[in-house]
């Protein structure tokens, strides 16, 4: 599957025809990364390609407002799939789609468009390709309004503990059939937490995958009358849902992070890029941690990370470096294990791959790694050895980020500013709310 030819516009027509597809469903994303669409008469599919589809961007978030909201949507032929959930006679496919201006010119607005120019610039510094493999956790809750679990299994669990296995099973059937490779499918810490992981693919083909299998996760969940969420933390006292983000980049074929005179089997290339990462990790956080619910996630003594650093074996660090297996040096790779599944993938992938770049084209030194637990150490000592933390809130984060000449410089002035003003809005909307927490603790005493 991995190496299936890509789809053109002329296969797309044919498919469409020989499995008697009525409707194609036309995918983007607004900033946030919420998946928008509208859909076209099979009939339209031509004119589609020739000349895109116009709409009304006004009303999407970060998208321009109405005196400029003409768009249009230009579909890649290559993301064509029949959808699984929608029934086969008279069915339903979906193409993502590149937004452009009236002009023709890739709309900056467009998250795919941030990706590719991230994409461009590691083409220009030699790497053909930039792979990564998110692992996705979500949970499964009886309805949208109270996060009542299924079961009380935890990790790796299989037992009738495990209600959603079936459902998984269903889903992971429904994600090959979308062309989504998936490696393995478990039962996560918490009760009720799930994970399927997808194989590591070229970084835009991810970010549509991971759109897909959000999407694809909560239409199966529904069939079932049950809501499955990508909420960093739903549950008190009980882990998150992270999204550990596996990356490398390959150069002629090769894995240009992989050396095999190096102690940690780790190219002066690979260094600097997970260097980038660490020194950026501060500044990026707001993108792949964009909701304030994601900081309740990031907090010491839940397996995610807080603490700027990285390690081989110690799960407390921000990122990680799996131990090399002989044989397999494609698959040295750097795992980040701070982006939570809520966060936009097209912008997470690419403000990661910025910050490699970074590292990589003004040589960032990588410091020792942290081996020992960084949960366990007094904040002195932490301090002492230099280790950061992250943001402890969104509205700490979004800061950070508009102080971001990287972040400015991947996103673009239009998203840059759209952006940190949303985010800056939602941590506002929550500062002023007063919770039952605060009731509870402060109404019977003050």
């Amino acid at each position: 599957m991995d190496d299936a030819p890509t789809l053109t516009s002329d296969d797309v027509l044919r498919l469409a025809q020989e499995r008697d597809i009525r409707f194609i469903r036309l995918w983007f994303t607004d900033v946030l990364g919420q998946l928008k669409a509208f859909s076209i008469n099979s009939s339209e599919l031509t004119d589609a390609f020739e000349g895109g589809m116009g709409f009304d961007g006004s009303s999407i978030t970060g998208f321009n407002a109405i005196e400029e909201s003409d768009m249009i949507a230009q579909p890649d032929a290559s993301t064509f799939a029949v959808l699984p959930w929608r029934p086969g006679e008279s069915g339903v496919a979906r193409m993502f789609c590149d937004i452009l201006t009236p002009e023709r010119t890739p709309y900056e607005g467009d998250p795919r468009h941030v990706l590719r120019r991230s994409l461009e610039r590691a083409t220009a510094m030699g790497f053909d390709d930039f792979f990564v493999g998110p692992e996705l956790e979500y949970f499964y809750f009886r309805d949208a309004t109270t996060p009542e679990p299924l079961d009380r299994g935890g990790y790796f669990d299989l037992t009738t503990l495990d209600a959603g296995s079936d459902l998984r099973r269903e889903t992971v059937l429904a994600l090959e059939q979308l062309g989504i490779h998936v490696e393995y499918t478990h039962h996560e810490v918490g009760p009720s937490q799930h994970e399927i992981d997808m194989r590591y693919a070229p970084a835009m083909k991810m970010a549509d995958d991971c759109m897909t299998y959000r999407i694809t996760v909560k239409e199966y969940a529904m069939r079932y009358g049950l809501h499955a969420t990508f909420m960093p933390k739903p549950l008190f006292g009980e882990n998150g849902s992270g999204m550990h983000t596996h990356m490398s980049l390959f150069r002629d074929g090769h894995n240009a992070f992989y050396d095999a005179d190096d102690p940690y089997y780790l190219s002066d290339i690979g260094k600097a890029f997970i260097a980038g990462q660490l020194r950026h990790a501060r500044e990026l956080s707001s993108i792949f941690a964009q909701w304030v619910n994601s900081y309740k996630r990031l907090v010491p003594g839940y397996e995610a990370p807080t603490y700027v650093a990285w390690s081989r074996r110690n799960r407390s660090a921000l990122v990680r470096v799996p131990l090399y297996h002989p044989g397999k040096e494609n698959a040295t790779r750097m795992e980040l294990r701070c982006p939570d599944p809520a966060c936009n993938p097209y912008l997470t992938f690419a403000v990661l791959l910025q910050a490699g770049l970074e590292g990589i084209e003004h040589g960032y030194e990588l410091p020792e790694p942290m081996e020992k637990n960084l949960y366990h150490l007094a904040p002195d000592e932490r301090r002492r050895l230099g280790i950061e933390q992250l943001p402890a809130t969104l509205g700490e984060a979004i800061e950070l980020t508009a102080e971001s000449e990287l972040v400015l410089r991947t996103l673009g002035e239009h998203m840059f500013n759209r952006f940190v003003e949303i985010k800056r809005q939602e941590w506002d909307d929550y500062r002023v709310q007063v919770s039952q927490w605060e009731l509870d603790r402060y109404l019977p005493i003050l």
